[in-house]
């Protein structure tokens, strides 16, 4: 199992025993993610907070990707980035797409192989509207290359914490939903399978969450 950072451990202990105090996130399934091996958790997303809770909410260290510029963008305030995300422990990824991000998925396969747990939102974008929209096949990809399974994992209310207009967050009811584990998608062996078990996994975050699905990439 791969060690927490200490700045991750800091943070999750201060700032994220305040989030637990204001919102008290209702957290089930635990028992559905390894104790000491790798997997992949693929959440649907609300909100920039949905990192926040689930990072609380689950009793391991998670490796999250980040933006590129937070690595390698100069100045006080660059400098201030690229030690906080290098001390959360996160893996920088170009938004170009292409080469640049086989070259995130080569850095999250040791993470994984290690014993590591990988967020990927398999939506690739915050949804627009609420909904969820159709899964990208990388989660899958990643999976198959690291030979670890995927967990789904369902997130409510994080879009409601602060919803446009408003001033400050509100404390609304937030709920993480880990579902069981899919280990088949690290078996995953070309494009039709790796688009079958990308649509299980949508099809198994719908069922945590009940949102409405949407058979289309969200922009």
């Amino acid at each position: 199992m791969t060690r927490t950072p200490p700045l991750y451990a800091m943070t999750k202990g201060t700032l994220g025993a305040l989030a637990r105090t204001v919102w008290r996130p209702t957290v089930t399934g635990l028992e559905h993610l390894p104790r000491d091996t790798g997997a992949i958790l693929c959440p649907n997303h609300l909100a920039i907070a949905d990192q926040i809770f689930l990072g609380i909410s689950t009793p391991r260290h998670i490796t999250f990707w980040a933006k590129a510029e937070y690595f390698n963008t100069p100045g006080l305030r660059g400098g201030l980035n690229r030690r906080v995300v290098s001390g959360m422990g996160a893996i920088p990824v170009e938004r170009a797409g292409g080469r640049a991000v086989l070259d995130a998925f080569a850095s999250a396969v040791p993470v994984l192989r290690s014993g590591g747990l990988v967020t990927v939102f398999p939506e690739g974008t915050r949804s627009p509207d609420g909904r969820l929209y159709r899964g990208r096949t990388g989660a899958v990809r990643l999976a198959a290359q690291a030979g670890v399974p995927i967990i789904p994992v369902g997130i409510t209310g994080t879009d409601r914490i602060r919803p446009a207009g408003s001033r400050f967050p509100r404390p609304v009811p937030i709920t993480i939903t880990f579902g069981p584990a899919l280990p088949e998608a690290g078996h995953a062996t070309g494009p039709r399978d790796f688009r079958a078990h990308t649509d299980e996994v949508i099809r198994r975050i719908q069922a945590l969450t009940g949102q409405e699905y949407v058979p289309a990439y969200a922009r």
